[in-house]
């Protein structure tokens, strides 16, 4: 059963995709800030994240996906945002942003579990 780390503070956002997720037959843990996500990462080992660009500061997303990339954490990210083509972000910019895919919110179910399985199939 693969494990899912959702880091988001928003605690409606975690508590919706992880009934939709466990419904799905994945494991989930969560963060709600970024002390909390390197522990979930370090301790929980998930197959994947899903990152919330906005935590308590506007760029905590890429703070962090850059701080996973620096450790060597592997695991594909997929990086939840609101606004990602509204200023123009892209994913797999390497050193700038290092993940490995998008979900514009809201999204809906299938699109989600969609992106979920393409990236854990190329991890």
């Amino acid at each position: 059963m693969p494990k899912i780390a959702i880091i988001d503070d928003d605690s409606d956002i975690v508590e919706a995709l992880t009934m939709l997720l466990s419904a799905k037959g994945y494991s989930v843990v969560s963060a709600a800030n970024i002390p909390e996500a390197i522990k979930v990462v370090d301790g929980e080992k998930p197959d994947l994240i899903l990152l919330d660009v906005m935590m308590d500061e506007p760029d905590d997303g890429f703070y962090l996906a850059n701080k996973f990339k620096q450790k060597g954490v592997t695991i594909p990210i997929i990086m939840l945002t609101s606004v990602s083509k509204a200023v123009g972000y892209e994913f797999g910019k390497g050193e700038v942003v290092p993940i490995d895919d998008f979900i514009e919110k809201p999204v809906t179910p299938s699109v989600l579990i969609e992106k979920i399985s393409k990236c854990l199939r190329t991890s």
